[in-house]
Order: structure tokens, then sequence, then C-alpha cells
């Protein structure tokens, strides 16, 4: 499997996003999911912790080179929240429409409406690097009220684009690995391992 790295996530969205933006490459990118690899406990405290955790627990169970994001929204008014905890905002791992619902709940009476998308990528090249690859983007913008849009997963509905006019979820796939923060940390990943 030379030339393989297990991304460690089972997020179809994340899988859609992280093969786009390798497809360039000579590594192919296969989801966690076909070595029968669940979502590591986030034990973490931290979005680069997380990161590491999940590319740990990938690269140890299938033997290969792994990467892994952890990312999250951090609102300005919510003193960051909901942070690591962006995935089970409302209590359950991964339901979005429960994380935008207690999102719109928790910002009802709330001017300042600024947020950031963080997102941390750690490439272990097995499950005791010493020194995995990390690397980190950010998008700026602000939450709205209401959802706008389809595309995309999480809080794109909610995350408006002021230089745009759009919302994350109306832009297309392509429009946002450009300037997303998942784009942006994957870029400053693939400098960062070609000079590794």
């Amino acid at each position: 499997m030379e030339n393989t790295i297990v991304l460690a996530s089972n997020n179809s969205g994340k899988i859609a996003e992280f093969q786009s933006l390798f497809a360039p490459l000579s590594y192919r990118i296969v989801p966690q999911s076909n070595w029968r690899i669940d979502d590591v406990c986030e034990t973490g405290l931290s979005f680069v912790e997380n990161a590491l955790l999940k590319a740990r627990h990938a690269a140890k169970i299938s033997g290969l080179p792994a990467i892994a994001d952890d990312s999250g929204l951090m609102v300005t008014a919510l003193n960051g929240a909901p942070s690591i905890y962006s995935a089970r905002y409302a209590g359950g791992h991964g339901d979005d429409v429960a994380n935008n619902a207690n999102l719109l709940k928790e910002m009802e009476l709330i001017d300042d409406r600024r947020a950031m998308f963080v997102s941390v990528i750690v490439y272990c090249r097995h499950d005791e690097d010493p020194l995995p690859l990390i690397a980190t983007g950010t998008w700026t913008g602000e939450i709205l009220r209401a959802p706008r849009g389809d595309r995309g997963f999480g809080y794109d509905p909610l995350f408006w684009l002021p230089e745009l006019g759009k919302s994350a979820a109306e832009l297309t796939l392509a429009e946002k690995n450009q300037i997303s923060h998942r784009g942006k940390a994957l870029r400053a990943f693939c400098a960062l391992f070609q000079e590794n």
C-alpha cells in the first residue's frame, strides 16, 4: 500500500474534502473505515491533542501512516465555545442539526456574531512517531441567525462570509477548499510534508 495515507475520520464531509485536496499529490487518502477503525475517544483538551490521538490510533491499527484533523468552531461571544466540543455541542456526536439549533439558541440575544473555524492537521508516519507533522488553519466569519445553503456539513449553514455575501454552505467544494480552515491547514501541511 505504498503512497497510501489513512485518514483518521469516518466523517463523509471530511473524507470528500481531504480526497479533493490530495488529488494533485501522488498519495492516496483512504478512510479509516477501510480497516474497520472506529473513531477514537477525543479526550484531549486541545485541537492538537485530539488530532494526535486520532492519527496515532489509525496508524496503530492500520500499520500505515495516518493523517487526522481536529477542527471546530470558536465563537467570540461564547468565550471560544463550542471549540473542541463542536461535533457534540448538543450532546450527541455528529448531529449537525441539533448542534446548529443549540448554537442558534445560545446566540439568540447576542449581537457580536464573530466566529472562527480552526483546523489542526496531524500526520504520523507510525503510531509512535516522535515528531509528527502539525499544520493549522483558521477561517473567520460570522454566525447567521438562521441557516443558509445546503452544501457542506457541520456549522457551514450558519457560517457567514461577509466578503463573499454567502454562507459556507452556499460554496462549492472547490470554492470552500480555497478559503476554508481545513484547506489552509492542508496546504500548510503539504508544504511541511514535501520538506520532510
